[in-house]
C-alpha cells in the first residue's frame, strides 16, 4: 500500500485535471472507489478520468442506472465503466460482482478500469489493485481537498 497523497481542488476545472492525471496511471483490471459526501466532486473526478482514458459519452452520475459503460476509443485501452451505489447504500450483504452481472455489460470487468461512487468496502473486492480516493467540500466554499491510496499487490 502506498502512502496517501492530497491536493487541494479550488475550482472543478482542478478537480478534472486531478481525475485525468490520476486516470493516466489506471490500466485494465483496476478499480478506483470514489468517497465523499454529496456535493464533494466524485462525478466530477470521474470525468477527468474519462478523459485521460479517451472513453466515448458524456460522463454523468449513474445514480438511478447503477452503472454507465463508457467504451475506449482506442483499441488498445481499456472501457471505463462508471458505477454509483448509493441507493444500494442499505443493502447489506450486497454482492457487488452479481449486481455488475446482472447488468448485462458489454465489456468484461477484467477489461475496463471500473470507477465506483459510494463503494467504499465494497468495491475493493473487484481487484486486488485499486485507488481509493476521497473527496471533501469545505462548508460554504467551492474549495475541496482529495486525498488518494494506491493498494496493490
Amino acid at each position: 500500500m502506498a502512502d496517501p497523497q492530497e491536493a487541494t481542488l479550488a475550482t472543478a476545472e482542478d478537480t478534472v485535471a486531478l481525475g485525468a492525471r490520476l486516470g493516466e496511471q489506471l490500466r485494465a483490471g483496476d478499480v478506483v472507489v470514489l468517497s465523499g459526501p454529496l456535493g464533494a466532486g466524485k462525478t466530477v473526478l470521474a470525468k477527468g478520468i474519462a478523459a485521460a482514458l479517451d472513453v466515448d459519452g458524456p460522463v454523468t452520475s449513474p445514480t438511478y442506472v447503477l452503472a454507465r459503460e463508457h467504451r475506449a476509443r482506442r483499441p488498445d485501452s481499456p472501457a471505463m465503466i462508471h458505477v454509483d451505489l448509493y441507493r444500494l447504500l442499505d443493502e447489506s450483504g450486497l454482492d457487488l460482482l452479481a449486481e455488475l452481472d446482472s447488468l448485462d455489460l458489454d465489456t468484461e470487468l477484467d477489461d475496463a478500469v471500473v470507477v465506483v461512487e459510494w463503494g467504499e468496502g465494497l468495491a475493493e473486492r473487484l481487484s486486488d489493485r485499486h485507488l481509493d480516493i476521497r473527496l471533501d467540500r469545505a462548508a460554504d466554499s467551492e474549495t475541496r481537498t482529495a486525498s488518494w491510496r494506491w493498494h496493490t499487490p
